[in-house]
């Protein structure tokens, strides 16, 4: 089989029993389905031994994280093509074929997501991922569909496939041997973006990220971390600075860390009057790792190769949203993205 779809389960098992039959049902004949367990304490194996003994398990020894763990799992995985799939997706008819088809004809596409809405409000896209990502000069993600909280509705305005900054790690098609070859993903992420510093990684070696409209999955989303958390807060903050700082092109690398040091600043005191005091202590601790840790980071960025920045957007995404009202991915001028 070309193709492995592989789920990462951590005391998932709600999300398995709802979510593998239409799974099985619409990838009969297309892929392989594989549940890479992060060493769960609630009875997942169990389930799956006795309801689906047809599907292999591959049994992480602790829990890595969505990095590590798909790191560990996927050196046993023999595919040309993986599929990584959250345990929170309800997938649709053919939903794999399109993806699969539009990577076959272009070998300098290195990733590729589908169209990704959300599961509670199905005419909606979903946050994390919706019709596919992007960042502006200072690191903030972004999605076409999505601007921070402001989620849209699909009528059909991205339904062309495009190319994009990153795919999300809901759900990513990857040419296997890619994902090996730069070395899969940053297990020191562990949660949040490590998906942004690998397509970023695979750009960087003249490899295109793509978005298919043609095929559509549902996400819950939230499923590990809920969507206001502390500990969210931390590792995006966090991750922010990690994947900033190894992938930023020598020219850009200090002015966008002077820049990102007051724009962070500015959220830890909105946190505080806002949010309480956990998650301005959130945003200072993230910054405290990320400093302690600056000479392994700088040890991995000697390693990589840094490239012009091409699709990102040149505003600052806080102020066009925040003070220009700029709430939707059509609202931005496409001439400021970079080429």
């Amino acid at each position: 089989m070309r193709v492995a779809v592989v789920i990462l389960n951590w005391n998932s098992k709600k999300f398995l029993e709802k979510f593998l039959p239409p799974l099985i049902e619409h990838s009969q004949g297309e892929a392989n389905i594989i549940v890479a367990d992060n060493a769960s304490t609630d009875d997942s194996i169990e389930f799956l031994q006795m309801q689906y003994p047809e599907i292999r398990i591959i049994r992480n020894q602790r829990n890595e994280g969505f990095a590590g763990g798909y790191n560990a799992a996927l050196k046993q995985v023999d595919a040309e093509y993986y599929v990584l799939l959250n345990s929170d997706i309800e997938v649709t008819k053919d939903w794999i074929r399109p993806v699969i088809l539009m990577m076959d004809q272009d070998p300098l596409i290195g990733a590729c997501q589908p169209k990704i809405r959300s599961y509670i409000n199905r005419s909606k896209f979903e946050y994390a991922g919706a019709a596919g990502g992007f960042i502006d000069k200072y690191g903030y993600p972004f999605c076409r569909g999505r601007i921070f909280l402001n989620i849209e509705e699909d009528h059909a305005q991205y339904d062309d496939p495009v190319e994009i900054f990153w795919a999300t790690g809901a759900c990513i098609f990857v040419r296997s041997r890619l994902y090996h070859e730069i070395g899969g993903f940053d297990a020191d992420f562990f949660a949040h973006m490590e998906e942004i510093d690998f397509c970023w990684r695979l750009k960087n070696q003249g490899y295109k990220i793509m978005y298919c409209p043609d095929s559509t999955v549902y996400h819950i989303g939230g499923g590990t971390l809920p969507k206001i958390s502390w500990r969210k807060t931390y590792y995006n903050f966090r991750n922010n600075c990690l994947l900033l700082y190894k992938n930023l092109p020598d020219n850009l690398l200090f002015e966008v860390f002077a820049k990102r040091l007051i724009l962070d600043g500015i959220a830890a005191l909105k946190f505080l009057f806002t949010a309480g005091f956990k998650d301005f202590w959130a945003v200072s601790r993230a910054h405290l790792s990320f400093y302690s840790t600056l000479s392994k980071t700088k040890a991995k960025r000697k390693l990589l190769k840094q490239g012009p920045l091409i699709n990102v957007y040149s505003k600052n995404i806080v102020f066009e949203y925040f003070l220009r009202g700029k709430k939707k991915f059509s609202d931005l001028d496409p001439k400021k993205f970079t080429h």
